[in-house]
């Protein structure tokens, strides 16, 4: 059983910068793709974007590219979602996941993936 915990959201200014961490225990955590999706009030959850266990290739959604960073560090089982430039339309409830996942396709589909955090609160005021 793999147990995710996320942590670092809080209530920023648009423009700001903020990184999450979703820190994993139980499970290989290298193995894994992880994932980062969000949820705003009304709205489905939403894929945001991936990082893959080798390489560490990464994957956005198009409303974040070039303001959203991946990262994962492996000996600590920890993946960082850097989030800059934040728009108030970034604001949501911010999960992490994590999944064996082989194929590309699945990469945004949110019920592919295994395991889940309980989020972190990004709200940011314009």
């Amino acid at each position: 059983q793999v147990q995710l915990v996320e942590s670092g959201g809080g209530l920023v200014q648009a423009g700001d910068s903020l990184r999450l961490s979703c820190t994993a225990s139980g499970g290989t955590f290298s193995t894994y793709v992880m994932g980062w999706f969000r949820q705003a009030p009304g709205k489905e959850r939403e894929f945001v974007g991936v990082i893959e266990r080798g390489p560490g290739f990464t994957y956005y959604t198009d409303s974040v590219k070039g303001r959203f960073i991946i990262s994962r560090d492996n000996a600590k089982k920890i993946v960082y979602l850097l989030m800059s430039s934040l728009k108030p339309e970034d604001t949501a409830v911010y999960y992490c996941a994590a999944g064996q996942l082989n194929y590309y396709r699945d990469y945004i589909n949110r019920y592919k993936y295994d395991w889940w955090g309980q989020g972190t609160q990004v709200t940011v005021s314009s």
